[in-house]
């Protein structure tokens, strides 16, 4: 897809959000727009960083989540990468001289809504909408992003969020029926089940966007 086509979704890879991280990325397909990760593609011979930079600048609209920024445990260390990724792409809009990359647009989200300021005060005047680690949640502040910044025409939250839970189930029992397992599908990398959510809507809903 094109630039105006894609978003970059700056996020925790782990077991933990994908709770959070498939219905997002079912709310950005639904409204026809392509999620871009760093996950997306597995070279072990390009670096991060420079799959990073080529994402953002591939991309006008970012949705960062920075809800990892705390550590959870004692003597761990907090997630940086996240924060990190957010600076690379507000420069990237700040400092270019391409006038499409200074239209970028960016969501940026928190588990909680002010606990951001303690670690990042340059962002104390920004719109940070917070998701409390709730699925449901999640889609309607993606959602409504996308309906208010974006300009797509979607749901209603709750029906969206009902959309993303009847696909799962029938893809569920899809790749049962296709000679996986329990464990297959819960361990699925994301890049795989966004296809499957592709197809999905493609059968169901071919003119949501």
């Amino acid at each position: 897809m094109a630039f105006d086509d894609n978003v970059f979704i700056n996020c925790p890879y782990d077991v933990e959000y994908l709770p959070l991280l498939r219905p997002l990325v079912f709310t950005v397909l639904y409204a026809g727009l392509n999620p871009r990760l760093a996950s997306e593609r597995l070279n072990s011979g390009e670096t991060r960083i420079s799959k990073i930079v080529e994402l953002i600048r591939e991309s006008r609209y970012a949705i960062h989540d920075l809800s990892r920024i705390q550590a959870a445990r004692k003597g761990e260390y907090f997630r940086l990468n996240m924060p990190f990724e957010l600076g690379l792409d507000v420069g990237c809009a700040t400092f270019s001289s391409d006038r499409h990359l200074r239209e970028k647009r960016c969501l940026i989200l928190e588990k909680e809504r002010y606990r951001y300021q303690i670690a990042i005060s340059d962002l104390s005047s920004s719109d940070i909408e917070a998701h409390h680690n709730d699925p449901v949640r999640i889609v309607q502040v993606v959602r409504n992003w996308l309906v208010n910044e974006v300009g797509r025409d979607l749901p209603g939250p709750s029906g969206l969020y009902d959309k993303f839970s009847v696909f799962m189930g029938e893809n569920f029992d899809r790749l049962m029926a296709c000679g996986f397992t329990k464990e297959d599908i819960r361990d699925l990398q994301i890049a795989e089940l966004m296809k499957y959510m592709r197809e999905w809507l493609d059968a169901t809903t071919p003119n949501s966007a």
